[in-house]
């Protein structure tokens, strides 16, 4: 395949633009999971 510096570009913003929505997703289901007890009073 051919790299051109565009194509690695893009490939490490979808790789960065993964990771974070990842982490995000991470982080609620943590969070999610420490707040249950306090979901009623909401």
């Amino acid at each position: 395949m051919y790299m051109d510096a565009v194509v690695i570009a893009g490939i490490g913003t979808v790789v960065l633009m993964l990771g974070f929505f990842v982490g995000v997703g991470i982080f609620v289901m943590k969070d999610q999971k420490n707040h249950k007890h306090d979901s009623a009073g909401k």
